[in-house]
């Protein structure tokens, strides 16, 4: 694919979404121009970003992820490489942005995990931040009790969720840092 390189550094250091994204993403012209898109002259308030490299049948597949706040929305891009016989190189990219407005968001949840390292100092192990929406993602039928004298027949609702993390292993200690400060800001922004 046009635009990709060498990827994969850690992206914590850079405060600007354009710089981290251009040493973290294969893809980080697609992105930027997703996400510039929807942004437009609005200032990037925070961001986090993720990558996952499987391996399949067909060969490796990158899924990248990109969730930035802008102080009254958050976007959220990601791409994932797809086999195509058809194209050259064999695969294409499916890039896909998502546009939450922060007042849809009805729950941030964040929990850390906290330890010590080898002289007793504070250390924060990891992270798992949680947003949820009032968009139902999924709706299922609950059939009644076939027990029971009366026909009763519910839906289970399944709310919007997007949940983000980091570990040691995982992106490391300013990956962590990064997101636990994602996730505060979105704590402070999300209307109550």
């Amino acid at each position: 694919m046009a635009g990709a390189g060498a990827a994969g550094a850690d992206w914590s250091p850079y405060g600007r979404l354009e710089d981290a994204a251009s040493v973290y993403f294969l893809h980080a012209d697609i992105a930027l121009d997703a996400i510039g898109g929807v942004l437009g002259r609005r200032r990037v308030r925070g961001f986090t970003l993720e990558r996952v490299v499987d391996l399949t049948e067909a060969g490796t597949s990158v899924w990248q992820e990109a969730a930035v706040c802008d102080g009254r929305r958050l976007i959220l891009w990601h791409s994932e490489e797809l086999a195509d016989d058809k194209a050259p190189g064999g695969t294409v990219l499916d890039s896909s942005v998502q546009v939450l407005p922060l007042d849809s968001i009805g729950h941030v949840g964040m929990r850390t995990l906290v330890g010590r390292d080898e002289d007793g100092r504070r250390i924060d192990r990891g992270v798992y931040v949680v947003l949820a929406t009032g968009m139902p993602h999924e709706l299922s039928a609950v059939t009644a009790d076939p027990d029971s004298p009366l026909p009763v027949t519910s839906a289970k609702f399944r709310p919007e969720a997007f949940r983000f993390s980091k570990s040691l292993d995982d992106g490391g200690p300013g990956q962590i840092a990064r997101l636990i400060d994602f996730g505060r800001l979105l704590g402070r922004l999300v209307p109550s």
